[in-house]
């Protein structure tokens, strides 16, 4: 089995903000972390922005 690559994103955020990421994270029993990536893949795909998932680039590459 392949290993998935995990990228690391920082950034600062007004702490209202991360309490209550943390509070909406523990209320779905998720970490704060997987809530975040949750929420942006939420929004992408409201918005039509599409995510290519490394499975994703390879079948691409080989229709396109």
């Amino acid at each position: 089995m392949t290993k998935t690559r995990i990228s690391t994103l920082n950034l600062r955020i007004h702490p209202a903000l991360k309490d209550a990421v943390r509070e909406a994270a523990a209320r779905e029993h998720r970490s704060v972390a997987n809530m975040v990536e949750m929420l942006i893949r939420r929004h992408c795909n409201q918005s039509g922005i599409t995510i290519y998932e490394k499975h994703d680039l390879s079948s691409r590459r080989s229709n396109g």
